[in-house]
Order: C-alpha cells, then structure tokens, then sequence
C-alpha cells in the first residue's frame, strides 16, 4: 500500500433562480434581437439554475475528507447562491456589473467568486445547468485570441 493520499475530486450542487436579459450595449436594438431573440426581452426572462462544483484534493489521513461537504455547500452558498438567487443577474449582482449574463459568462464569473476560496481542496469545474437541457462547463482555462 503506498503512503501517498488518494487524490480525489468531490461535487456539490446547489439551486439558485434569477432573472436577465441578454443584450450588449455597444450594439443597436436590432442587433440584439436578432442575436439574442426571446433573451433580448426588455424586461428579462427567469430561470431555476443549478450549479455544480468540484474540487480536487488529497484524502486527510484524519477525517477521511478532501473537505468536509458541509463546509463546500457554505462556500458555494454564500459567494453565489446567496447573492444571485431571487435577483436580477443584471442589476443587482456586484460582480456581475457590466457582464452580459449568458451562462458561458456566469460559469466564469461564479469560478472567479470560488477560486482560492475552496483551500486546501482546488476548484477544478464549474457547471452551471441554466435549463434541464442546457448546461456549460467551465474548468478555468483560458484561451487566447490571436
């Protein structure tokens, strides 16, 4: 039997609902229906999201654990359950100010809002389930743009 810990990779889910509206401004009105149809609607549309998140660690020899669930649940309720449920993710959410809420960018933004938060474990995903069909993964990579 070897010394070295196992590492292993846990997943907590949580549920939030908010409201949005796809739109960028630096485009004209037509633009943004076209791009963005129903989403577009001036006074927003909801959805019941659920997210996701795994972290990676080693097994504590001592309590069995990469991190206690209970203690992962806290984080991801307080730095995004807490602030995005029941709001409007344009409006009223701080790190979302001047981010168009599409679930590509929401998966980032809530990654950035856990990251480090998650010690001694190590984010490694982030999956963010805007409807029962349609769902982005985001694992913190980021790519560059020539």
């Amino acid at each position: 039997m070897s010394a070295r810990s196992p590492r292993i990779r846990i997943t907590t889910q949580a549920h939030f609902s908010s409201a949005h509206r796809l739109h960028c401004p630096e485009k004209d009105d037509e633009w943004n229906r076209r791009i963005f149809d129903k989403c577009n609607n001036p006074h927003g549309h909801g959805h019941t999201y659920t997210i996701e998140i795994t972290v990676e660690g080693d097994v504590d020899p001592e309590t069995g654990w990469v991190v206690d669930f209970k203690d992962l649940k806290k984080i991801v309720s307080e730095r995004v359950v807490k602030k995005c449920d029941c709001r409007n993710l344009n409006t009223d959410v701080d790190f979302l100010r001047g981010v168009n809420p599409t679930a590509e960018n929401l998966a980032v933004k809530f990654w950035e809002q856990l990251e480090g938060g998650v010690a001694p474990a190590r984010l490694v995903r982030v999956v963010l389930h805007e409807t029962e069909r349609n769902k982005v993964i985001y694992t913190g990579e980021k790519a560059g743009r020539p």
